[in-house]
């Protein structure tokens, strides 16, 4: 059994590691270029390049890549070897500073969104010397960002690491106010919780549906789903305990905190979950996490499965991301305080998120939108599409009594006025937590739940990053020339929470109500994709992030067509999978099944035996088969035609309006001839099959 003390960050060129192999004055302008955003000399690169090389040759390494993040959401790499010839014929190990630095992938093939011609193929590769390069399947990872020749950002990390900075810049500002001198740097944190479905590869391999979308297009619902709540927090079953322990050893490896591990309420679902991080690195952990994952689960025989919802009728899989802010001294800035100073100081920053959270509600959204996601949003397994904030019943009383110049508690006889009396101790749990919440405070902390299971988290992030930073900035503008600070952050506050309140909701959300009632406050109800990316160009936040340096206005329109074509093509996948589906294997063995059905039929007549099951379910199955041709005929109609539409939000309107409606038809004359026709005939596995196989 690995031991987690001598294995942890084996495999990652760290501080650690780092310190020990290079000169003083080198790891120093290191630590430097992390700690603040100070750029390496090339002298100091080429010292850190060498050292690197020289690491990871020692640990089997022959390649290195520039490891990055583009808009696919995946991650991408290219392998370049260390060899370089002599001119004796023979060849030495060379790895420069600028090598290390720079890299040039072909950017033709990636999703740009219109910032690059297909025939524009230069991009560049810039490290990223605040998280660790590390070794994967020995090669050499170095993380860096991506793009293009003309500067603008072809990927995800690069607006990530801008919202990060805008978030210090302007929280720097509130702190000093607050007489925060020693304060030099303010980094959000994240911990990513990582749901996923284990099935046996057997089963994966005999479903198209599965390899060419990731998750089932059809399927009856099984007699045994997640009804009895059995599996939640289960014995976990050998094979998955095996799995799991492999998949710590190697996150372990790459520095990758993993730390808690349970069976989800699903069948066959599972759920992972690392310690804190800085965001950025977060981000890097979270895609290393899923890519490892799928690998692992190979070595087992078992396939991982991330998309959002895999089975109908058993909950969907999500990303809770644990969202939080603090200062380079070790203040958790989301952490309620025992002095007036910290209370005041605590209230202000969480106005701010509560500000942010209201006033980018559809921003939120669309940092979640995808195909997958739109499936389990809203679906009694996942909050809605609705944002609200939970705050819990204490300390919204306390925002209550600040807004409306009450006393707070029993006891209290005067005022609560900010930086004049103390806030009651405010214990980490003073509630519930609310799991139907998109947006929950927990403590010390935001839970921000309704991420996709298969999402980079680096979008949410740079949502939440610069909205925040943008209300403090307001704060600060306003704060900062003000004769009495204590009054003016009284009032500040007060009125902040008057103006954002009708974001925040503690009851169940999923209840119908609350939609009602989220329509009467104001709030967006943005159930798709579509619908929600439609506000992504809305001039207030283009503002934001433009003047917030974290996209240009290039950069959010590239992003924008990225988003629907990317929808129009997971659609487009997922109704040709069907139609290949039904045509070549459910249609055809059904009628297999209903010529059997006629030949026993027949057979039974010729010696006077009457045949009503046969007789019953061949006419039921000519009735359902003909419903189902009827919709594969209707959907390869319309694919044909919404394929020919140009205009980008009108390909990805009518794929939502049309196009799954009719797969959602397809599907459920497909589901219901699958529990008229004999088990020996139907094609693949089932749900029964799939959900259960793994022991």
């Amino acid at each position: 059994m690995s031991n987690p003390a001598e294995i942890f960050g084996e495999n990652v060129f760290s501080i650690s590691v780092m310190k020990e192999r290079l000169p003083k004055e080198t790891f120093k302008e290191v630590k430097n270029a992390i700690d603040n955003g100070k750029r390496l000399s090339p002298e100091a690169a080429n010292v850190v390049a060498n050292e690197m090389k020289q690491w990871a040759i020692e640990k089997g390494c022959t390649h290195y890549t520039h490891w990055f993040q583009p808009m696919t959401g995946i991650t991408a790499e290219k392998h370049d070897s260390f060899v370089s010839p002599t001119d004796d014929g023979n060849i030495i190990l060379r790895f420069s500073g600028k090598e290390l630095t720079q890299g040039e992938p072909d950017a033709s093939s990636f999703p740009s969104g219109g910032l690059r011609a297909t025939f524009e193929a230069r991009g560049y590769t810039a490290w990223d010397p605040t998280s660790y390069a590390f070794i994967k399947e020995g090669v050499l990872c170095i993380p860096t960002a991506f793009c293009s020749y003309g500067g603008e950002a072809l990927d995800k990390k690069t607006p990530l690491l801008r919202s990060m900075e805008a978030i210090n810049k302007q929280a720097l500002r509130v702190l000093k106010l607050f007489g925060n001198e020693d304060v030099n740097g303010v980094k959000t944190t994240v911990g990513p919780e990582q749901e996923y479905f284990l099935i046996d590869k057997d089963g994966y391999n005999a479903r198209r549906d599965l390899i060419y979308t990731g998750r089932t297009l059809f399927g009856a619902t099984p007699p045994k789903g997640q009804q009895m709540e059995d599996h939640y927090f289960g014995v976990i079953k050998p094979r998955v305990q095996a799995f799991m322990k492999d998949l710590n050893d190697e996150l372990w490896k790459l520095g990758i905190l993993a730390t808690t591990e349970h069976n989800e309420v699903a069948p066959s679902q599972h759920e992972m979950a690392p310690i804190f991080t800085t965001t950025n690195i977060a981000t890097d952990h979270n895609q290393l996490t899923m890519e490892i994952m799928k690998k692992v689960a190979q070595k087992h025989d078992l396939v991982c499965l991330l998309h959002e919802k895999p089975f109908a009728g058993v909950n969907g899989s999500g990303k809770h991301n644990n969202w939080s802010i603090s200062t380079d001294t070790g203040l958790n800035l989301l952490e309620p305080g025992d002095t007036p100073y910290e209370n005041a100081q605590f209230l202000l920053f969480l106005t701010a998120v509560i500000k942010a959270v209201d006033e980018y509600q559809d921003l939120l959204r669309i940092s979640v939108a995808s195909a997958g996601n739109d499936h389990r949003l809203g679906a009694n397994e996942a909050p809605p599409a609705v944002i609200s904030i939970f705050l819990g019943s204490e300390l919204s009383e306390i925002l209550d009594a600040i807004e409306n110049d009450t006393p707070y508690g029993a006891k209290e006889k005067e005022l609560l006025k900010i930086g004049v009396h103390v806030l009651p101790k405010f214990p980490k749990d003073t509630t519930d937590r609310n799991r139907t919440s998109p947006f929950a405070f927990t403590g010390n902390k935001f839970e921000f739940r309704m991420l996709g299971s298969a999402s980079s988290i680096a979008l949410a992030n740079t949502v939440l990053n610069t909205a925040v930073a943008e209300a403090l900035k307001q704060y600060a503008d306003k704060l900062e020339g003000s004769a009495d600070f204590t009054s003016a952050l009284h009032d500040l506050i007060k009125s902040e929470i008057k103006s954002h309140k009708r974001i925040i909701f503690n009851g169940n959300g999923y209840d119908d109500a609350w939609i009602a009632e989220a329509e009467k406050r104001g709030l967006s109800n943005l159930k798709t994709t579509p619908d929600a990316v439609a506000h992504y160009l809305d001039q207030k936040n283009k503002d934001l992030f433009i003047s917030h340096k974290v996209y240009s206005e290039a950069e959010m329109v590239s992003r924008h067509e990225v988003f629907l074509d990317k929808y129009c093509k997971l659609l487009h996948i997922e109704a040709m999978t069907m139609l290949e589906m039904a045509k070549q294997d459910i249609l055809p063995a059904v009628s297999s099944y209903s010529s059997t059905l006629a030949d026993n039929i027949a057979a039974k007549d010729q010696i006077g035996i009457k045949s009503e099951f046969e007789s019953k379910t061949l006419s039921d199955i000519a009735a359902d088969m003909k419903s189902a041709y009827e919709a594969y005929s209707a959907l390869s109609t319309s694919i044909v035609d919404v394929e020919k539409e140009e205009d980008l939000v009108k390909k990805a309107d009518t794929y939502k309006d049309v196009i799954k409606s009719q797969m959602e038809a397809l599907r459920a004359s497909c589901d219901k001839l699958e529990t008229e026709t004999a088990a020996e005939f139907w094609p693949f596995p089932t749900y029964g099959e799939l959900l259960f196989a793994v022991r």
